[in-house]
């Protein structure tokens, strides 16, 4: 009976996170805690499930936190107060105290968080101390407490992730938090994946292989053939792949206005969101033609120009073979290394390359997983690699 109320105290908070309203905070039994329960909104992917108390929750892979909402499990009985949480938005300043799952940031804009404020109130404040920190600049900052600011604000720099815990009053600090989902280290060598031209018929394949061994890629999509693989993105965003823009008919960009090529990524954005709910971060423009006014635009547009320290040439070989070698024989940490999924060889490579690579040491992360490791990626400037 315990564990169905337990189920059902969860789905409970679940809901009202998502709906952004209000909750209750519950009774405490006897073998119960007073935790926070906590949730992030991401850019272009929107919000995550919630987590419990003293776990790090970060933003979708490739995307930064931009709101967030947070409320208490298992508040004693008759134990008067609240979690209340300030946020600044980058551009917009601090903004006004929130509570019990009330969104704190922005949701419609491509706004980031640069520091967060929280502190519990009435006789909780008394009896309980509250720590938190943020994810920024590829580390969780230490942590503070009680209304102190976590993050840096006013120097452009993102928060990509949240860890709050409830201790009892001069408790001293919470044990090492939990891990959610796949981990990347920091300091081991890492390389990133990348298909271009689909998805295709291959694109499944692909992702077969990455999902049996752990591991992610970005797909640059040309956005007139996602309509034909709806299920094939689907599975892609569910797998921790990052979809990302190779222009709605792989247009070369330095040849568009600048008001065609943002309708030309718009459109993109909107299929993809209609098919998967979220949008891309990132584009690669196609052939890797690019020139200062499309920078100006995709400064415009807020995304960064991605390109490739390793050329397979796999659709001029059409040989597994050759691209295998490509590969293997060049390869270093901080590598982008441009492949296609449109090609059967390219699919027969792929198969051997991501348990090898993995093999050899490599942890395969999306593009903008690596960026937000190795000092981030701007918006209008173009990148070929993220060394360490």
């Amino acid at each position: 009976m315990r564990k169905i109320k337990a189920i059902l105290r969860g789905t409970i908070l679940a809901v009202l996170a998502a709906a952004g309203t209000a909750a209750m905070a519950f009774p405490a039994s006897a073998e119960e805690t007073m935790g926070a329960v906590y949730g992030v909104h991401s850019y272009g992917k929107g919000w995550a499930e919630t987590v419990e108390d003293n776990v790090y929750e970060s933003a979708a892979n490739g995307s930064y936190v931009t709101a967030i909402t947070a409320s208490l499990k298992n508040q004693p009985a008759g134990m008067t107060g609240t979690i209340s949480y300030q946020v600044n938005v980058s551009g917009f300043g601090w903004q006004e105290w929130k509570e019990n799952f009330t969104p704190a940031g922005t949701t419609d804009t491509d706004r980031p968080l640069e520091a967060v404020r929280m502190q519990l109130t009435g006789q909780l404040e008394e009896n309980y101390d509250l720590y938190y920190s943020v994810f920024q600049s590829g580390s969780w900052t230490e942590l503070v407490k009680n209304g102190e600011t976590a993050g840096t604000e006013a120097q452009g720099l993102r928060v990509d992730g949240l860890r709050v815990a409830v201790m009892p009053k001069n408790g001293g600090l919470p044990a090492e938090g939990k891990h959610k989902g796949r981990q990347i280290d920091p300091s081991r060598p890492m390389v990133a994946l990348t298909f271009d031209d689909g998805p295709s018929g291959q694109t499944a394949r692909i992702l077969d292989c990455l999902e049996s061994n752990g591991a992610v890629a970005t797909f640059f999509m040309v956005g007139n053939r996602m309509g034909k693989y709806p299920e094939t993105i689907k599975r892609m965003v569910a797998l921790g792949c990052e979809p990302a823009s190779h222009t709605w008919d792989h247009s070369y960009i330095s040849k568009l206005s600048s008001s065609a090529l943002l309708n030309n990524l718009n459109q993109v954005d909107a299929a993809l969101q209609e098919i998967a709910g979220v949008k891309t971060i990132i584009m690669r423009p196609p052939g890797g033609f690019i020139n200062d006014a499309s920078k100006q635009t995709l400064a415009q547009k807020g995304v960064p120009a991605i390109l490739w320290s390793i050329d397979t040439l796999d659709w001029k070989t059409r040989n597994a073979q050759n691209t295998i070698n490509t590969v293997l024989g060049s390869v270093r940490d901080g590598d982008i290394v441009l492949m296609h999924d449109l090609y059967e060889a390219s699919a027969d490579a792929a198969l051997v390359l991501i348990p090898e690579l993995i093999h050899r040491g490599y942890q395969l992360v999306t593009v903008s997983e690596m960026a937000a490791l190795r000092g981030g990626a701007q918006p209008g400037v173009s990148y070929h690699s993220f060394r360490p």
